[in-house]
């Protein structure tokens, strides 16, 4: 998983300048998304829904990161069930090499969370200059330019050490978030300066890992997801979302929609696009039934998934997607719009960042940039769309926990 990266910045997605030769072969060895949805539009959140499959507010995020906004003594309750407990409870071996920003204190990091080996810096990385494994400091400070190499030599070695065991390996990258630092070894090769050099670092890394995949003999025993964690950062004018509006922390397309691809050789079919709905929260149910693992839905204990499965879409089935609503969320101001099918509804048009009063309803098959407001014209869809959200959002409210807190070291 990329850090801030938008729909547009690799080649396979338009980009003209950025070469991702890595990323566009894996997407046309498998399975090509064009609306694909990131948990939320901001990080920590983001992070929240994609490792619980839930809406991060039923996890008790309302706004903000760790370290901006929300406080560092908050993170993802101990209580949640994370993906990566999952697969460990079933047998399978576990890690995290990356950038983890679901809490610093000790009872929210990564090997507390069901990754039974761990390699990360806790936030983003102009947030924190510290990097660890489990509880110990590892480099303080370390330099930004090496952590997309040290993050994949991390989770090359993990692999080849695992390579006869079922295993799990979570890898999000922290680039290119700014600071968009090159690595030596690419700066001042692409055409994109230095945003361009750090991508296409990124998608060389990517080579590597697939590359030890296939030594291993393990290319076609593995399922491989590559994903971003919301829109571009607005800072970085050089990170793109078009062909859409908005960016990070926006709920308009560009905030969350963003690159997916996933490849399994054999399983599922090569060079296919699908642009059914699908969000970060539906990769681990779609996980779960792909491994085999039982999801304990009704085990009280459990906070209810608000995933869906969509193996059969991936699979390029033609029985009906399940997922047919999703909701949206301003990373620092709540829930703000709803997708119905082709539909998308702001209940109030000044979030879509538009003049005047009342609702903005979008067709998004029309109106990929979400620019002409089709709300008078259909009066009875958006009272239909607005019952739904709000019926959605009573279902969270009555079915969450707080966030995790820790007392100040």
């Amino acid at each position: 998983m990329a850090d801030d990266l938008g729909y547009h910045d690799l080649g396979g997605y338009g980009h003209p300048k950025i070469k991702t030769p890595v990323l566009d072969r894996l997407a046309k060895r498998g399975v090509k998304l064009t609306a694909f949805y990131a948990g939320a539009t901001v990080c920590t959140p983001s992070r929240m829904a994609l490792m619980t499959g839930s809406y991060p507010t039923r996890l008790g995020w309302t706004k903000g990161v760790v370290g901006h906004i929300l406080s560092t003594d908050h993170g993802l309750n101990p209580k949640a069930v994370t993906m990566a407990e999952r697969f460990q409870t079933a047998g399978y071996k576990t890690a995290m090499s990356g950038k983890w920003h679901l809490g610093d204190r000790p009872p929210f990091r990564p090997h507390r969370q069901g990754f039974g080996r761990t390699f990360y810096i806790n936030k983003s990385n102009n947030q924190t200059d510290e990097l660890w494994r489990g509880d110990k400091l590892l480099e303080k400070p370390y330099e930004n330019r090496l952590l997309t190499e040290k993050f994949t030599r991390e989770s090359i070695e993990f692999i080849q050490a695992n390579k006869a065991k079922p295993f799990f390996l979570y890898l999000p990258y922290s680039a290119p978030h700014f600071p968009v630092e090159p690595h030596p070894d690419w700066e001042g090769k692409s055409d994109f300066g230095v945003y361009g050099d750090v991508v296409e670092e990124m998608d060389a890394r990517i080579g590597e890992i697939l590359d030890t995949l296939e030594a291993e003999g393990l290319e076609k025993k593995t399922l491989v997801i590559f994903c971003s964690d919301n829109g571009p950062e607005p800072l970085t004018k050089e990170s793109l979302a078009k062909p859409f509006r908005g960016k990070k922390w926006s709920s308009l397309e560009g905030g969350t929609r963003v690159p997916c691809i996933l490849s399994w050789p054999g399983v599922l079919p090569a060079g296919r696009e699908f642009d059914a709905m699908i969000s970060a929260m539906d990769l681990l149910p779609t996980l779960m039934h792909v491994c085999r693992i039982k999801l304990d839905k009704h085990d009280p204990d459990y906070l209810p998934i608000d995933g869906v499965n969509v193996w059969g879409t991936l699979l390029g089935q033609e029985r009906g997607h399940p997922r047919k609503d999703l909701l949206y969320w301003h990373g620092s101001d709540g829930f703000e719009a709803i997708r119905f099918g082709d539909w998308k509804l702001f209940p109030d048009r000044r979030r879509a960042k538009l003049k005047g009063t009342g609702p903005a309803l979008f067709n998004l098959t029309k109106d990929i940039e979400e620019k002409i407001d089709v709300s008078s014209q259909h009066p009875e869809r958006v009272k239909q769309m607005q019952m739904l959200a709000q019926q959605r959002l009573a279902g969270i409210r009555a079915k969450s926990i707080p966030l995790g807190q820790a007392k100040a070291e």
